[in-house]
């Protein structure tokens, strides 16, 4: 059982679409036990979020408490994480508990538009987790959020090199792994980008399940 328990700490979606109710059915799915601590509750379908009520840090802290002293899980995967009081408490609880296995999904803006991360929290997010990370999976505007300094954006992606461009340079933040996923891509034929510095160059492949849910 031990090697296959995922922590979800993420916000829940109402029309379980995304979120913990989503991350729980791939869990599932894959033969894994899915566990969960609660960052945000949020009124939402598919047509746009209503609104958003932030569980307070410290509960969603003795939620993964609650968690590693029964069953310690062999993988913490995160989704929305919502403010940077809850990013700061997420990192020390890592730290604590000695994570090895952290999927960072850098949650910030949902499908339909609305902003799931306060601009303020990404710097917490990129300092804090990045350096934690065994795997990053963001989709290209994430990627490009996480590496505006100063107010300079990198440049468009309109290849797939720029794909491996955006994971080489996410990589040098910290993460093991990068996985840039391209739907957000302006050409057609696209794939995410993995890249791992010992690896020559990236690859372009889509295990999204396999490596996101059981990373290994």
């Amino acid at each position: 059982m031990t090697d296959k328990t995922i922590l979800v700490v993420a916000g829940s979606d109402s029309s379980g679409g995304a979120g913990l109710e989503a991350d729980q059915k791939a869990i599932a799915a894959h033969g894994c036990y899915a566990m969960t601590a609660t960052t945000a509750l949020t009124a939402q379908n598919t047509m746009g979020v209503d609104d958003i009520h932030q569980v307070p840090p410290q509960f969603t802290r003795r939620q993964i408490d609650a968690v590693f002293k029964d069953i310690p899980p062999s993988v913490v995967k995160t989704g929305m994480l919502g403010s940077a009081a809850t990013i700061e408490m997420l990192a020390q609880a890592l730290v604590d508990y000695k994570v090895e296995r952290l999927v960072l999904d850098p949650v910030m803006v949902a499908t339909t538009g609305a902003q799931l991360l306060p601009a303020t929290a990404v710097n917490e997010l990129r300092a804090l987790l990045l350096p934690l990370t065994f795997i990053l999976t963001p989709n290209i505007p994430e990627a490009k959020l996480l590496l505006t300094n100063d107010g300079e954006a990198p440049q468009d992606v309109q290849h797939i090199e720029g794909l491996e461009d955006l994971a080489k340079q996410l990589q040098q933040l910290g993460p093991k792994w990068v996985l840039v996923k391209g739907g957000h891509a302006p050409f057609r034929k696209t794939a995410p980008s993995l890249h791992h510095p010992k690896r020559e160059k990236s690859l372009s492949t889509f295990s999204w399940a396999l490596v996101e849910r059981r990373p290994g």
